[in-house]
């Protein structure tokens, strides 16, 4: 027979093996965040691209239709 199994637990390593254990899932939420927290910033970065490339091809077609409002506008003079 094991000597601790006669003994009551001891508050002491009661209370160590609980904040191990709390510990234990600390990091596991840091780890599970660290790697969510990568992942937002790969995305955005991403989005960001994404959205500069937009706004590029809208300004492409913007200037398209401003020159062809300008050329209508003067067939309209020469007409």
């Amino acid at each position: 027979m094991n000597p601790a199994d006669t003994f009551p637990p001891d508050p002491v390593q009661l209370e160590l093996e609980a904040l191990g254990r709390q510990v234990d899932r600390l990091l596991d939420t840091v780890r599970r965040l660290s790697e969510e927290n990568r992942s937002l910033r790969h995305s955005q970065e991403q989005l960001s691209g994404e959205r500069a490339n937009l706004l590029a091809r809208n300004e492409q077609a913007r200037s398209r239709v401003e020159a062809m409002i300008q050329r209508l506008k003067s067939l309209e003079g020469n007409g």
